[in-house]
């Protein structure tokens, strides 16, 4: 089998920049850390071989919407937290992130 291409474009590279804040803000704030901790440490790297993966590429939506669950169940529920979690803390520290993904829901 073939190996696929890594997504390395624009869009996907800014995808990881958002879940990378995200994460980061998660971990500062719930597990009080300044460094990710091993957890959100290995959930980072995860989101971003995902995004590397993903098959869709620059054409990608928000995650969210997408109709191919590239997460293990596992790996899904950790995301969906930090997400919810994250996600109105993104509007305070990140607003240009938060307003460019709520659009593209």
């Amino acid at each position: 089998m073939p190996k696929r291409e890594l997504n390395n474009g624009p869009v996907i590279q800014k995808e990881k920049e958002t879940v990378s804040q995200m994460i980061a803000i998660y971990c500062r704030k719930k597990h009080h850390r300044k460094e990710l901790c091993e957890e959100c440490l290995d959930l980072k790297n995860y989101a971003l071989k995902r995004l590397s993966l993903c098959r869709f590429g620059e054409e990608k939506s928000a995650c969210s919407n997408c109709k191919v669950h590239c997460y293990r169940k596992d790996y899904r529920e950790k995301i969906r937290k930090v997400m919810r979690f994250s996600g109105p803390w993104m509007l305070l520290y990140h607003p240009v992130f938060s307003v460019k993904h709520l659009l593209k829901k």
